[in-house]
Formats: structure tokens, sequence, C-alpha cells
């Protein structure tokens, strides 16, 4: 990041606006920008009982804390869905977003679980998210690969939860196999990839292959390294293959920029809830 903030800066928005199409790879940074901080005063304000009785510490490592039981676990994961999943909003970046890519070539993969782009407005033909939603359920075996919409269910145990508990009633089972259900975010190797997920690959994937030989922005906002297989080095490879690429990194953490791709590549380190309204062209 030798070059001037403002020059980056102007660089950066010349190739947004000339660029053919863009392809937004967006992160939990992104999440975080837009106030879906997991930690700090926000987890402190949601999560008081469970701190105190289990020693929490952030909304992340808890959500692959081993519970006791599954009414103390779906205690814990129904409030966290619900506050990060049904009761967020998109924000100003999400509209943002969503007017950069109205009327152009664009396509989005992300491996945030909050939905936030479908509710910004963005067509689900043009979002793959890799890692699943929150809003779903699937076996946790699986038995089968059918995902069960589950935002009445996590609403139930949200007011039911007395005393970091739910009543056993509550606690989702599987129609199937009659075992447990689980929210759909890839932990493991239990993760369904159903149908959908497929078709969305497929359709993120035609899309490189169509737009990858015309003037292209790979726009990766807030992503790091916890699965940097997914966006980060995947576009670092579009990046050198494509010949009139240019990849636009934010990452407050991690503004690195590969020695393969450093004529091709600009790199922000601000912060990405401010510097991104002025990227998209605004004042």
């Amino acid at each position: 990041m030798s070059m001037p903030s403002h020059a980056r800066l102007e660089q950066a928005r010349e190739a947004i606006r000339t660029a053919d199409a863009l392809l937004i790879g967006a992160g939990a940074g992104l999440s975080t920008a837009t106030g879906l901080d997991y930690g700090g005063q926000r987890f402190q304000d949601a999560f008081p009982d469970f701190i105190e009785r289990y020693g929490l510490t952030d909304m992340y490592s808890s959500a692959f804390l081993p519970f006791p039981t599954l009414e103390e676990r779906w205690a814990y994961m129904s409030r966290h869905i619900q506050l990060n999943r049904f009761d967020a909003v998109p924000g100003e970046l999400y509209t943002a977003l969503t007017k950069l890519c109205r009327d152009r070539e664009h396509f989005v993969i992300t491996t945030n679980v909050d939905s936030l782009f479908f509710e910004a407005g963005f067509d689900r033909e043009r979002v793959f998210a890799t890692q699943g939603d929150y809003g779903l359920f699937q076996c946790a075996t699986p038995c089968h690969d059918t995902l069960y919409d589950n935002q009445a269910a996590i609403a139930a145990m949200v007011e039911a939860c007395i005393d970091c508990r739910i009543p056993t009633r509550l606690v989702p089972t599987c129609p199937v196999c009659a075992g447990p259900l689980a929210p759909h975010l890839r932990a493991d190797g239990s993760f369904v990839e159903n149908h959908q997920w497929h078709d969305a690959s497929r359709r993120y994937q035609r899309f490189v292959e169509r737009v990858q030989g015309g003037s292209i922005v790979l726009l990766e906002l807030g992503v790091g390294y916890n699965t940097p297989g997914i966006i980060k080095f995947p576009f670092e490879e579009l990046a050198a293959r494509a010949p009139q690429a240019t990849l636009i990194r934010v990452n407050r953490d991690h503004p690195d920029i590969s020695q393969r791709n450093r004529d091709r590549t600009i790199a922000f380190g601000e912060d990405l809830a401010d510097l991104l309204p002025k990227l998209l062209g605004e004042p």
C-alpha cells in the first residue's frame, strides 16, 4: 500500500466505474462493519445470563461450545440466531452495494450466514452463500438433505427460555429420523450441500467463466484467513489469470498484497464501514 490513500481510492473508484463486471466476495468483516459485531458491548447486552453461567466471551466461539444439554444449547443458539438473522437489518453498506450492482453484470460469493444480501434485495440467482443460513434447519446426521425454515421455531425458543434453558418439547427434531436438527451452518462434514447449494455453486462458476476475459473488478470485503480457500485464495487465482482483472481488497487486519498480483491489486487497511461509502462513489 505504498500509494497514498487518496490516490488508491481514486484508482479503485475508476476501476469499479469502468468494469464490465463486478464480483463481490464478502466475509465476516462486512457483517461486522454493518453492525453485527459478535463481541464487545453487543454481545454483553444480549447474553448477560449466559456469560455469567458459562463464562462466554463472544458469539463466534459460543456457537461451538459443547453445552451440557440440548435444552441449554438451543436456549443459546435460538437467541444467537434471532439476533443475527431475524433481527438483523442490512443497513447503509448493503444499500450502497445494492445500488452499485443495479443494472450491472455482478455476482456475490459470501461466507456470511446472516442472509443480509438477500434482505438488501440482491437477486438470489446472483448470490452464493457457501456456508449456509442461520434461518434454516437441517438434520444433524444428516439423514436427508431437505432444509427447513426455522423462524417460528426460533421465536418460540427465545420466548420460552428460562434460566438458560428451553423446554424439552421445543428442542427441534428431524421429521424423518427423529434425531436432532441443527442450524444449517458449515461446522463439520455433516453440512448439507443440497441441490440449491450446488445450483448456486454452478451459477458462480459460470459467471466467472463468462466474465474473466473482460474487465472485471474483484471486490473483496472483510475476508480474513478463517476460510481463505473460499474467497481469498480463489480471488488471487482469478486476478492472476484474468488479463483485465483488478482485485480491490478492503481488510483492516489483512490488507496484504501478493507479489504475483502486485500490479493489479488495490488494498485498503482502513475501516470498512468508513471506506466503503467513499469507494462506492459517495462523498
